[in-house]
């Protein structure tokens, strides 16, 4: 699997990122600074955590408009596999390659704990090494993780499958409680109509082993491997 990450000022989770890609694929990703207009060739494009710009205007907005940006774009159009994660998800938002928008946590605080989420579906590449029906624990940090979309966003995402992940209880119930915050539905991630572009507000790479406190986040990399190598 060849993988990039795209590297912008204010990225802070690129390392865990880069971490985890090369543990899994035995092969160093290629790191990208958002100023490149190419990119180079690569199954899977990462846009890591953070906080690009000091999420400044608006979480992800600046580096939406990052030259890289449309070489990420191109690439998701020609076929390629693109992760976003948390500051990521914002900007896949902003860009478009995903509907709605990842507005302040409804308690307007940062939040940086774990919660478990729902997988919704375990038939694409992020998910095949999960099980349905069974609640994974993966870190949260953000200040802007509550997505809103439209109701007529909302049925289509449902009616087409494309919710990846929800907050829910430790037991599974997709609960106010278990939501830390806000977002319509409990969506913590979303798909491209192609299934091909994923977004989501939790971390993976956070808990790629035991050392870390955990490895729900492992078979996400694993799934992509075993399909893009």
């Amino acid at each position: 699997m060849k993988a990039a990450v795209i590297i912008f000022p204010g990225s802070n989770c690129d390392r865990d990122t880069l971490v985890a890609l090369e543990r899994i694929s035995g092969r160093a990703p290629e790191k990208v600074w958002h100023t490149e207009t190419k990119l180079p060739e690569a199954d899977l494009v990462v846009l890591p955590g953070g906080f690009t710009y000091g999420d400044y205007l608006r979480a992800g907005a600046m580096a939406a408009r990052s030259p890289v940006m449309a070489a990420v774009k191109k690439r998701a159009e020609q076929g390629a596999y693109v992760l976003g994660i948390c500051n990521g998800f914002q900007m896949l938002t902003e860009t478009g390659l995903l509907p709605g928008a990842l507005m302040r946590n409804a308690g307007l605080k940062f939040i940086c704990k774990d919660v478990h989420l729902s997988v919704e579906r375990n038939d694409t590449p992020f998910t095949k090494k999960y099980a349905t029906g069974k609640p994974i624990r993966i870190p949260v940090a953000h200040h802007d993780g509550n997505y809103f979309a439209d109701d007529d966003t909302l049925k289509r995402l449902e009616g087409d499958g494309r919710v990846a992940f929800r907050y829910v209880s430790k037991d599974g119930e997709a609960s106010d409680d278990a939501n830390p915050n806000g977002s319509r539905s409990n969506i913590a991630g979303i798909y491209s109509d192609d299934l091909r572009v994923l977004g989501m507000m939790p971390h993976p790479e956070r808990l790629m082993e035991p050392a870390l406190g955990g490895s729900d986040g492992r078979p996400m990399f694993e799934g992509l491997m075993e399909t893009l190598s």
